[in-house]
């Protein structure tokens, strides 16, 4: 399943611990990935992640993203993994929690 395979891997290379939900008590630094859509065709599989960094300030928050993208970027070295996109990475502060976010949306192409 691709989502174990990205989240161990972000667990493995991080240096947050990386979840597939909010945790319950919200604090620090960490990081939540949810896969939002895949494709297939060719026997070709993509799939589409959102990946949150969150933090409790902007900065650590954009910190956190920036190191989320360069894990993204190097997972391209697996086997299993033939391609790497990034779609766009953007501010995504929850207002609702209070909490700053920042969201990279990434295309796994895989097999």
């Amino acid at each position: 399943m691709i989502e174990e395979r990205v989240l161990n891997y972000l667990n493995d290379t991080l240096s947050v611990p990386c979840r597939m939900e909010m945790p319950n008590k919200v604090s620090g630094r960490f990081v939540v990935i949810e896969k939002t859509g895949s494709y297939q065709q060719n026997k070709i599989t993509q799939a589409t992640f959102a990946i949150q960094s969150y933090a409790d300030t902007l900065h650590k928050a954009a910190l956190l993203n920036e190191e989320v993208k360069a894990a993204m970027e190097d997972m391209i070295q697996r086997d299993d993994i033939s391609k790497i996109q990034l779609n766009s990475d953007y501010n995504y502060t929850d207002t609702a929690m209070k909490y700053y976010r920042y969201q990279a949306v990434f295309i796994v192409t895989y097999y």
